[in-house]
């Protein structure tokens, strides 16, 4: 990583299920040092705070950065979250509820310190350096365990006077389909997720369909991984081919009735499940994307890939922080 040589720096960190990521950027977000750390069983509000600011502490020294050119932190977190206060309402992996994350930083940092979901932080990555930059409507979507989605319109990200929106995931395009961890009923996540693909996998391979994947994890959901998937398929097992298909397939029927509504000029698709089969997930998504869209609008828009990969949230959540503290600054 270089060295900083900017008196104001921005650090985004990636609040991930499985893992926390703090990356510091100069004042142009180019990266300067990043920091990682898995997350494992419940680590409680008080060791998990600590932990972040630990990891940006140690981000911070690789770079060679004081927390006196800090110009801001951008925080991208999954669960419900309170963006208005900056509290993480409910994280179950760590065992947080209530959590004043915007307060405990700021309190050691003493800089301005923005919240938003992860996903839509990643969303705002790809728009302003990666495959949605310079979009004037920028949807994306992001299947993986579950199904998010973001929107930048007009260089906002689309969001509730509180919490984020864009649940694409909880859509419902099963009527009275499959029960949904939300509740609900025929929900997207129900046939386009990781999960469902994975469970529909493993059924292939208990009847013989799917040789390759029957050898590399057994029935075990909790093996079926995007790189075991994407292999398999590679191997030859058409089965799972099939079946992820078939997801993105619904996938693109969600972003068809998106598109409807918005008309985003431009879709990007993310997630280690579309990097580890992007021309699958890019063939399937957009032809059934333009089938459902009203025909006038088939050609108005693109589906491309994101391109930032696993530094889109940290990335994004750290330009959503400049942003945001320069408007703050404004008023």
């Amino acid at each position: 990583m270089k060295r900083a040589d900017a008196k104001k720096c921005w650090v985004g960190f990636d609040l991930g299920g499985t893992k926390m990521m703090a990356t510091v950027f100069d004042a142009k977000f180019a990266a300067l040092a990043r920091k990682r750390r898995k997350t494992k069983g419940q680590a409680g509000a008080g060791a998990g705070l600590e932990r972040m600011v630990e990891l940006i502490r140690g981000a911070l020294d690789e770079a060679g950065v004081t927390a006196d050119a800090l110009a801001g932190i951008g925080v991208g977190a999954p669960g419900p979250l309170d963006i208005k206060k900056g509290v993480v309402m409910d994280l179950p992996n760590l065992g947080w509820r209530k959590v004043q994350v915007r307060r405990k930083l700021r309190k050691v940092f003493g800089c301005g310190v923005t919240l938003c979901n992860d996903v839509d932080a990643g969303v705002y990555g790809e728009y302003r350096f990666g495959a949605g930059r310079g979009a004037h409507c920028l949807v994306g979507v992001f299947p993986g365990t579950g199904i998010g989605g973001g929107c930048v319109y007009r260089g906002e990200l689309l969001r509730g006077r509180k919490a984020s929106c864009m649940e694409i995931g909880h859509m419902c395009v099963v009527p009275n389909g499959a029960p949904c961890g939300c509740g609900r009923r025929g929900c997207l996540e129900t046939v386009a997720s990781r999960l469902s693909i994975a469970a529909a996998a493993a059924a292939a391979a208990h009847r013989g369909e799917a040789p390759h994947l029957l050898d590399a994890a057994g029935m075990d959901l909790s093996r079926m991984k995007s790189g075991v998937l994407a292999q398999a398929v590679k191997a030859g097992d058409a089965a799972v081919e099939a079946i992820v298909r078939d997801a993105a397939a619904w996938l693109g029927l969600a972003v068809g009735n998106v598109v409807n509504l918005l008309l985003p000029d431009v879709v990007v698709l993310g997630g280690g499940l579309v990097q580890a089969m992007p021309d699958i997930f890019l063939e399937e998504v957009e032809a059934a994307a333009r089938a459902h869209v009203m025909p006038p609008l088939a050609g108005d828009f693109e589906v491309r890939i994101s391109a930032l990969g696993d530094d889109a949230v940290a990335l994004g959540a750290a330009a959503w922080a400049e942003y945001s503290l320069t408007m703050e600054n404004a008023t």
